[in-house]
């Protein structure tokens, strides 16, 4: 695709409607605050929920971009306070027989829904820049990463009660019985899944709860993770990296997994840059990627195509999945148009 993007955010290729809701339970730091996404029966006129729902999420979102509020919140509110996501809000689930798969996914640090003040983060990487840091994790970072993937075990919990009929309210949304899904998620399939700091959290996820049978990382910041715990991951994990902006560290630690595990894979997307993984490369035009920084060469469709296919393919390798989705299974081996196996090229000498 040439040209100018249109700045919105692309509908799914699955067989499935997709429905969407927030979920709360408790009010406590041992609660849970997560989005569920799940397959939904098709409705007229569904209402679809804002990308940003507030105006105070555009002025979280220029802070983390180091942009003052004062002009890129009134900008990010320009561009983006229109944009829908294309599901379906509490649309009616769609039960199958056997349940659905499941997988829990942790956002990066960045997508946040309460947003500070952005301040600076030890080792935190640059686009392919040559560095000298210790490999051991700081004290703050590996905390908070503990403290999310306790968060991913919570949440498979949460639907572990659930399938177990044991009532569970959800205080933002009772109207939306969670019962619903008693029979409708197989808890023996069942993967982690993040992106950036939400990457490493899901390769934790993995060490913590035996129940994830694989793990899938996006351009995972690896930094966090302790050296001690690097043989206590025994499943198996995808890296699917964006071409600028790993490290020669955060590369070195995913090796060492993958040395630990021959189905660990490792994989590098050209023409990406670490924000090619989210939504963003589909709501940035060509100002806003030059105001905040961001955008790579890749048309973020096919990027969106190729991090899609390999992760289906993973999946349906570790999770016994009765699809055809290995008919992408080239591209878990680096194989394929803007796909190369291992590192970046430019860090893959190191």
């Amino acid at each position: 695709m040439g040209g100018e993007q249109s700045l919105a955010l692309p509908p799914g290729k699955g067989p499935h409607g997709v429905g969407c809701v927030d979920v709360m339970v408790g009010h406590t730091r041992q609660g849970l605050f997560l989005r569920l996404f799940y397959p939904c029966e098709p409705r007229a006129g569904a209402e679809r929920p804002r990308w940003i729902p507030r105006y105070e999420y555009s002025r979280g979102m220029a802070q983390f971009r180091s942009r003052s509020p004062r002009w890129g919140a009134p900008l990010l509110h320009i561009a983006f306070g229109s944009c829908r996501v294309p599901v379906s809000w509490k649309g009616p689930f769609k039960p199958r027989s056997g349940g659905y798969p499941l997988v829990i996914f942790s956002h990066g640090l960045g997508a946040f829904r309460e947003k500070k003040e952005k301040t600076p983060q030890k080792n935190s990487p640059q686009p392919c820049r040559l560095r000298e840091k210790s490999l051991g994790g700081d004290t703050g970072e590996s905390s908070t990463v503990h403290q999310r993937a306790n968060e991913c075990v919570r949440a498979l919990r949460l639907f572990q009660a659930v399938r177990g009929g044991r009532p569970v309210p959800n205080v933002l949304h009772p109207d939306f019985d969670l019962s619903v899904l008693k029979d409708g998620v197989d808890l023996a399939k069942v993967a982690v899944m993040g992106h950036s700091f939400g990457g490493v959290t899901a390769v934790l996820a993995l060490v913590k709860e035996p129940s994830f049978r694989c793990a899938v990382a996006l351009d995972a910041w690896m930094f966090p993770l302790e050296n001690t715990l690097y043989p206590e991951v025994s499943r198996p994990v995808l890296f699917i990296n964006a071409e600028k902006f790993q490290t020669p560290e955060s590369i070195a630690k995913m090796k060492r997994l993958s040395s630990r595990n021959s189905q660990t894979r490792i994989i590098t997307v050209l023409g990406s840059v670490h924000h090619s993984q989210t939504d963003f490369a589909f709501l940035t035009g060509k100002l806003a990627r030059r105001i905040f920084s961001m955008g790579g060469t890749l048309d973020p469709h096919k990027g969106l195509d190729i991090i899609s296919r390999a992760t289906l393919a993973f999946l349906q390798r570790h999770l016994d999945l009765k699809e055809d989705f290995d008919r992408w299974e080239h591209l878990l081996d680096g194989v394929g148009d803007s796909v190369v196996p291992a590192a970046p090229p430019c860090l893959s000498n190191l």
